[in-house]
């Protein structure tokens, strides 16, 4: 059986292992609205060889009232085995998206007690720079046998924040934009009001990476955490716009050994549209 030989893996490493029984390349690819892109049919034009199409924006249970809220375990069971994924596969994902959308589907999994899954560093660009093959079309895929998954415990509600804001057990950590986290104004993105949940620091996500779009060394990313007031030793909850960049912060953390960290999975969506909640907006205090 093959292993991923760490979480983050590079194009050259995957081109190599291309075939290899047990292994499973997924095209984690998702695009916000405004993007006015189709990741399916850009997945249908030019994918990674063997690679199969997790259709994230559908990963979701809809029965939540929490936007884009985290897949159930049953959902997630289904999902990888109609793609023909074992439970002992070997799994890569990688995305050609603007957020970053690999680092979601990476949270997902892991959190959901999936081992053996690994991010392809600079996702669909960096294996395009590198002049790697392609391949089009749809592949016909064989149902594999489900794999057991179990309920996160990493995913936090928005009672579990507004309990925080009384007493705090945890620091808060949003992946947006500073213009959005300290604006005024309406959120270019969700919709309703720019700001944020009172007390909560900031490290936008396209900060961790290098121009390539490969992620920053270890060292280079626990110093932008740091720098951006966050104590590694403490406990901590990522937030962002609808759970996917916040992902990303949680795989850098992954990357510099911190593995406790948490996903507040309604993040502003949900906050924002709550008149209830408390928001802070403006300069940091």
């Amino acid at each position: 059986m093959i292993s991923c030989p760490a979480p983050l893996v590079s194009c050259q490493w995957l081109a190599a292992q291309l075939g290899a029984p047990g292994l499973a390349v997924l095209d984690a690819s998702y695009h916000l609205p405004a993007a006015a892109r189709d990741a399916r049919a850009e997945f249908a034009a030019a994918h990674i060889p063997g690679a199969r199409f997790l259709d994230l924006a559908s990963l979701y249970d809809a029965a939540s009232p929490v936007p884009y809220a985290f897949p159930t375990p049953d959902q997630l069971a289904e999902r990888l085995a109609s793609l023909g994924v074992g439970p002992d596969d070997a799994i890569v994902v990688y995305d050609d998206s603007a957020i970053r959308t690999a680092a979601r589907a990476w949270f997902v999994l892991t959190a959901s007690g999936r081992g053996n899954v690994a991010l392809l560093d600079g996702g669909l660009a960096k294996w395009r720079s590198e002049d790697l093959a392609l391949e089009d079309g749809t592949p016909a895929l064989a149902q594999a046998a489900p794999a057991s998954f179990s309920a996160p415990t990493r995913v936090r509600s928005k009672a579990e924040m507004l309990a925080n804001l009384d007493a705090p057990a945890f620091q808060v950590l949003d992946a947006r934009g500073a213009d959005r986290v300290y604006g005024s104004g309406v959120d270019p993105v969700h919709g309703g009001p720019n700001g944020r949940i009172p007390g909560a620091l900031n490290l936008p996500f396209n900060a961790l990476f290098n121009p390539d779009g490969t992620y920053k060394s270890p060292s280079e990313l626990r110093a932008l955490f740091e720098g951006a007031g966050v104590d590694l030793s403490q406990p901590l909850t990522a937030t962002c716009g609808s759970g996917v960049t916040a992902s990303v912060l949680l795989f850098a953390l992954h990357l510099i050994g911190v593995d406790s960290a948490g996903l507040y999975d309604g993040s502003w969506s949900e906050w924002s549209a709550d008149p209830d909640t408390p928001k802070q907006q403006g300069p940091a205090a």
